[in-house]
């Protein structure tokens, strides 16, 4: 078995001998957190960046060039717009959960990467629950999303984050489905465990004994992330902007940080139950460090979201729903039927 160090655990070891005992896991918990933020951030000024130019090259046109080499400062510089901006609030808004909104929505975000392993050893803590808690956690964003719609007395606002909530509470089921074929094989619910069981030849990864179940859970978290082709909450056509209309600022960053975020989440989880986390794809290559390969396969795995956004159309809601409802449950059933006769069968 893998002798796992959490990142948690390192930095309490480390405190040990400096802090009281009751200080050590708070300051742990902060320093943790500190190193959760920091990473994801920097994540999401490489995505919005990298997604400019990857659309720029799509459309055949420049994209960002002026501000920094090739554009790379200008993501730097849209945050420091966004932090001189005046900060707004309807005049019948309710402010609390106005207020909340984004917070709940931007904590929900990074909290799943508790459990995701992004290297041999770097992981915050192992939970024995790993998958159930990130499920249970990315939920959170819907309760952050009606908030924002209510709070913001907008009848626009409001309709868009009720659509929001009927698209990820849907497409919550066939994503929570397609996650228990790999379950079945692996017997654990531990995210370290799973990538441990995937060592060896590439053809060890999961994804090769479930790649319907693979399927089913891209295109279901590529919904949850509201990406095109199913961004129906902030269809600017009927919308306004959806959810978020009523927001500036931070408020705003706070809520285009968390779906930048989700596309990490997405890819970590799926390299991390289908592409055998940080394993390399032959034991020759081990030589590269864990971390590499793992954030090698997420910027992949980016790489596919950004390509879906610039290449399909927009759904329609209806059509998005009943995508979900008659196409995508029934995979997800028949992939966990399949799981079941291939476990007893061979």
């Amino acid at each position: 078995m893998l002798e796992l160090r959490p990142i948690f655990d390192a930095i309490g070891e480390f405190l040990n001998s400096i802090l009281p005992e009751f200080w050590v896991t708070i300051v742990s918990a902060f320093g943790t957190g500190a190193i959760i933020l920091g990473v994801a951030s920097v994540f999401v000024l490489f995505f919005v960046w990298w997604e400019r130019k990857v659309s720029a090259h799509m459309q055949q046109r420049y994209g960002p060039m002026r501000t920094g080499w090739h554009g790379w400062l200008q993501t730097i510089a849209d945050g420091v717009k966004l932090l001189q901006k005046e900060d707004l609030i309807p005049r019948d808004a309710d402010k609390l959960v106005y207020l909340f909104a984004p917070v709940v929505c931007f904590v929900a975000a990074f909290l799943a990467y508790v459990t995701i392993p992004f290297g041999e050893g770097l992981i915050v803590q192992d939970l024995n629950i790993g998958i159930l808690y990130i499920i249970a956690i990315t939920t959170f964003t819907v309760v952050s999303l009606l908030m924002a719609g209510w709070a913001s007395h907008n009848k626009w606002s409001l309709l868009g984050g009720m659509r929001s909530a009927a698209q990820i509470i849907s497409y919550e089921v066939p994503l929570s489905l397609s996650l228990i074929g790999v379950i079945m094989i692996a017997e654990t619910l531990s995210m370290v465990s799973i990538v441990v069981q995937q060592e060896g030849w590439f053809w060890n990864w999961y994804v090769f004994r479930q790649p319907l179940g693979f399927i089913v859970y891209y295109i279901a978290a590529t919904a949850e992330a509201n990406r095109t082709p199913f961004d129906i909450p902030e269809a600017e056509q009927e919308l306004v902007a959806g959810y978020n209309v009523e927001y500036s600022g931070m408020k705003w960053a706070m809520f285009f940080f968390a779906e930048y975020i989700n596309m990490l989440t997405i890819s970590a989880i799926a390299v991390t139950l289908f592409f055998g986390g940080w394993h390399a794809p032959a034991p020759f290559l081990d030589f590269i460090p864990s971390w590499i390969w793992f954030v090698g396969k997420c910027l992949l795995s980016v790489f596919v979201l950004m390509w879906f956004r610039w290449t399909y159309p927009r759904v329609r809601v209806d059509q998005l729903m009943a995508f979900a409802w008659k196409f995508m449950l029934p995979l997800a059933f028949v992939n966990i039927i399949l799981t079941g006769f291939g476990i007893y069968l061979f």
